[in-house]
């Protein structure tokens, strides 16, 4: 199973220095990933549903990950997740594809349809189909990256071009969410699927739910078998690595608490290493 990262720009980890050293640590320990999380304006005061503090330092995905694939080689950028509703679907297109081109194609486009209201307000977007405007937005990004024309209800262009292109052919799309909806997407239309802060109980969930439109919807044979990669809730053990690994998770992204320094990230990544990749 591979291991990645979480969060790579969030807290302690948006001070450059800390990222890149977290980082090399991943690369050179042998996790296959780092990931960063996404909100472009956060509530303030915090009312539920947010996740974290108002004033929580977190960079943007885009250009954390660039500054990382730049003191790298071989770890994958992973987007945990861009809220794709939020912006606009070729100023994404072209930070994506000029992400994979800087970094020698490995990006992972994590996505998602976003949940906190005070945040599509502030940003003058409606949540009401943001679902249907995700997939649209997502159409047209390959759309632009295959270089061809697009039309759709919300997205149209013709007779343009952006490059370069990425290096990947398109780069992987992963679909995070607990939802039907989700699943749908997950299944026919992307190369992947993210779980956040899952416990194995909720993870076999999500599974069977990703089963059952598996069997209702079909997936095209281009986007090859759906990987799935899953942020535990809380601290791995030996007892919740093999429930992840006997359901057919593929990666584990385990998260920093947010009280840990460096050091203890460092202890971490080490450690996890030393159990799980031998």
């Amino acid at each position: 199973m591979k291991l990645g990262f979480f969060p790579i720009n969030n807290g302690i980890f948006a001070d450059p220095s800390v990222m890149v050293e977290v980082s090399q640590a991943c690369e050179a320990a042998g996790f296959d990933s780092v990931w960063t999380g996404e909100h472009v304006v956060l509530p303030d005061p915090q009312v539920p549903p947010s996740p974290v503090a108002p004033e929580t330092l977190m960079l943007d995905p885009a250009v954390a990950l660039a500054y990382i694939a730049a003191r790298t080689t071989t770890l994958r950028l992973g987007t945990g997740i861009i809220i794709v509703p939020q912006r606009n679907p070729l100023v994404l297109a072209k930070e994506m594809a000029s992400l994979d081109y800087v970094s020698g194609g490995r990006l992972i486009l994590g996505v998602g349809v976003g949940y906190l209201a005070p945040e599509f307000a502030a940003l003058g977007i409606s949540m009401d189909d943001r679902g249907r405007r995700t997939e649209a937005y997502l159409d047209a990004m390959r759309a632009i990256w295959r270089g061809e024309d697009h039309e759709s209800k919300y997205v149209s262009f013709a007779g343009v071009a952006a490059n370069p292109r990425p290096v990947q052919t398109p780069p992987p799309i992963v679909m995070g969410g607990h939802s039907a909806p989700a699943y749908r997407r997950a299944v026919t239309s992307c190369e992947g699927w993210y779980g956040f802060a899952m416990t194995p109980e909720s993870a076999q969930q999500s599974i069977g739910g990703l089963a059952q439109a598996a069997h209702r919807y079909d997936r095209p044979t281009a986007l090859g078998p759906l990987e799935l990669s899953i942020t535990p809730r809380g601290a791995l053990t030996e007892q919740s690595v093999a429930a992840f690994a006997a359901m057919g998770v593929d990666r584990l992204i385990p998260m920093a608490p947010a009280s840990f320094g460096i050091s203890d990230t460092l202890a971490m990544v080490a450690d996890l290493a030393n159990r799980y990749l031998g």
